[in-house]
């Protein structure tokens, strides 16, 4: 079998202070807050500690700042030296004791934000179409996260951010087409794919036909699970996508499309 986490970055600090965007060199990219630094940690606790007998091998990461910030919480958590029940005990990820063999992290292009006005508002709207380089090189977004994790052997699905200006629709079907493509790209391992709201709603209502997600909450996460072929190349072998997460257990709430009473 394999697993497939897709999970929403933490509180974000522009929506705490609605006037940080103003004068900042990339106003699209905002920090966590604490308390979204510190709900980070807790969640990829409780992903760690939920898995039955299986683990996250595997983290890939939106390029968007707040992504990187949970990613490197919940990479921390996953490989945290203390067991289980003794982790849950710890509510700071500082100096735990990190076994870093058991995690490969790596940024992937495919998992950024919807790329239009109505995700990033109207200031960024205004800036965007002359944006020449949305992001700092791989090694400073690499940065952040915990020393001996990154995997620099691996090649993004997307060599770079999706093109400004992409509609809903769009960007829907691709975060789908990307948890699909790293599925196929790391069969046997289980993987964290730490991205944005409209990414999580997409990986239940694309691999569920009939649901309607209407609530995704700060780092919300959804789980997916398939079989997978012994063999390499036996696509008879590998299932579909089943969607694991119960609506309401994990910060999602879904309904069937003609109960839902919100799109998006």
């Amino acid at each position: 079998m394999q697993r497939v986490v897709v999970m929403r970055h933490g509180d974000r600090l522009d929506q705490a202070e609605p006037i940080w965007p103003a004068n900042k060199p990339r106003p699209w990219d905002p920090p966590l807050t604490d308390a979204g630094l510190l709900r980070a940690w807790t969640v990829g606790k409780r992903i760690r500690a939920a898995a039955d007998g299986w683990a996250v091998h595997r983290v890939l990461v939106s390029p968007f700042l707040r992504c990187r910030q949970t990613a490197a919480r919940a990479a921390a958590a996953l490989c945290a030296v203390p067991d289980d029940a003794a982790l849950l005990a710890i509510e700071d990820a500082a100096h735990v004791p990190l076994d870093t063999s058991r995690i490969k992290v790596s940024i992937e292009y495919g998992l950024s934000e919807m790329m239009n006005t109505q995700a990033m508002g109207s200031i960024v709207g205004r800036v965007a179409p002359a944006v020449k380089s949305w992001f700092p090189d791989l090694p400073e977004l690499e940065a952040v996260f915990p020393a001996g994790t990154i995997d620099h052997s691996a090649e993004p699905i997307y060599p770079e951010v999706p093109k400004w200006e992409e509609s809903i629709l769009e960007a829907r079907s691709r975060y789908a087409s990307v948890i699909r493509a790293l599925a196929d790209k790391y069969p046997h391992e289980n993987l964290l794919l730490v991205t944005h709201g409209e990414g999580v709603g997409a990986s239940v209502s694309y691999f569920e036909m009939g649901l309607e997600v209407y609530d995704v909450e700060y780092c919300a996460y959804s789980v997916l699970e398939r079989q997978v072929a012994m063999k390499p190349g036996d696509e008879q072998g590998t299932g579909s996508f089943k969607v694991l997460t119960k609506s309401g257990t994990t910060g999602i709430q879904y309904a069937p499309v003609s109960e839902s009473c919100f799109v998006g």
